[in-house]
Formats: C-alpha cells, structure tokens, sequence
C-alpha cells in the first residue's frame, strides 16, 4: 500500500511542478512583454525591420521625434494610412488622427521599433489578422517596421504603441484592436 501512495505522490508532485513552471513563465514573458524590449512583428527579425541605428553610436539616439507615415490594414480590407510628425518639444503634427497619444506613445517606449530577437519565446495566442506597417524616420534613424498581432509578442508590441497604430486606443497591455 506504501508503494501505491508512492506512485501517487510523483505524478502529483510532477503536475504541481509543470504548473508552477508553467506560471513562473508566463509571468517572465508578461513582464518581457509590458517592460522589456520592443519586439518586431514578423518571427525572424530582417536586418531592414526597425530602426537604422545612427552612425558611430550602435543605436537610435535617445531623443525621439521624426516623420512617420503608418498604415494600417484593418485585416477585413480596410486601409488607413496617415502622417505623423513629432517633435523633440512634444509638438504634434500630421494628419494622424490622434497626433499627441500616438508622439506620447512612441517616446513613452524606448526602442519602439526593434525587431524581436529570434530565440525569443513568444506565447501563441493569435490577436487578430490587423497587420500595420511604419515607414519613415524616428530619432535620426530610418524607420522600416510591420507590426501584426500574430503571437504573445507582436500583440505587445502592438499594444505598446496602439495609439500609433489604433488612434483613441489606450497605449500598453490590453488594448483590443477594434476598427482602425
């Protein structure tokens, strides 16, 4: 009977070690996703997918402002495509429907279009077909980015600057992609 209880407690003791995994990996991509860095929307990472790092300093510098030109295929066959300008003073500009959330957004970010490493772990939870591409510049760097919401770290991505991509979206975790 000792060797019954026995053979009971391992695939307890191994299911309640699965969960406890299973949740401590969860929260570490949660927390990946809504503090780390920014993630690219396609699952290899081009060398032309984010933004040109300025000569002689290996990365975009840190003041934000450029010129964007964003659009955004809804994923039913509707497109959007605007113009956003932003100012290192926070001046606005474009014809971006919400200009000043979607400047807030991008400068709240620090790196908002890099591309995902390519070992990165990404939940598959599928957000939906929108897919947007932003072309243009942004702290002195060239700017080729795609974003879509096709796994746990392209809907992050997304979600992290939403007002960019979704104007009177709100930026960070939970935005839901709604008609564009």
């Amino acid at each position: 009977m000792t060797g019954t209880s026995t053979a009971r407690r391992h695939p307890r003791g191994a299911l309640a070690l699965a969960a406890a995994l299973a949740i401590t990996g969860a929260a570490a991509c949660g927390q990946q996703q809504a503090g780390g860095p920014a993630v690219s929307s396609t699952s290899g990472s081009t060398p032309g997918d984010g933004v040109t790092p300025t000569p002689g300093t290996g990365t975009a510098p840190s003041s934000a402002g450029g010129s964007l030109t964003v659009t955004v295929d809804d994923g039913s066959g509707g497109t959007s495509t605007w113009t956003l300008t932003c100012a290192p003073d926070g001046t606005a500009g474009g014809d971006h429907p919400d200009a000043a959330a979607a400047c807030a957004a991008l400068t709240a970010v620090q790196q908002p279009f890099a591309p995902v490493p390519k070992d990165r772990v990404c939940t598959q939870v599928y957000g939906g077909p929108q897919r947007a591409t932003v072309t243009g510049t942004w702290g002195g760097g060239e700017v080729s980015a795609t974003f879509e919401r096709t796994d746990g770290c392209q809907i992050a991505r997304w979600d992290r600057v939403a007002p960019l991509l979704q104007p009177g979206a709100p930026a960070g975790a939970g935005s839901s992609p709604g008609p564009t």
